[in-house]
């Protein structure tokens, strides 16, 4: 049998360190976005593993995940991969209408 502690004594310091990180992200993002120094591609990938960081940390914390049981964890991770594998099948039928021409 499992025991899950149903109090968190870390207080709210944590939670606000957090939400500065978090901030500092969303700034990062917003100066990378409008001084566009790199490249389009190059682009995409920076801001996509800075929201993945950032979508971590909410989940871990403010959605309280990372005082979860392990299998709810592997049952978050399952769902999320699964979203993007239909994603990634939405996505390709997507790319159909730029070679078909249409605006």
């Amino acid at each position: 049998m499992h025991h899950v502690a149903t109090t968190h004594d870390e207080g709210k310091g944590q939670y606000f360190w957090v939400w500065g990180v978090l901030l500092i992200l969303t700034a990062v993002e917003v100066v990378l976005a409008y001084r566009q120094v790199f490249q389009p591609v190059r682009m995409l990938e920076v801001l996509m593993v800075l929201s993945i960081i950032k979508s971590a940390l909410i989940i871990g914390y403010f959605m309280h995940l990372k005082y979860e049981i392990a299998a709810m964890k592997w049952v978050m991770m399952v769902a999320v991969v699964a979203c993007l594998c239909l994603m990634g099948i939405f996505f390709a039928d997507a790319f159909r209408i730029i070679h078909l021409g249409v605006q």
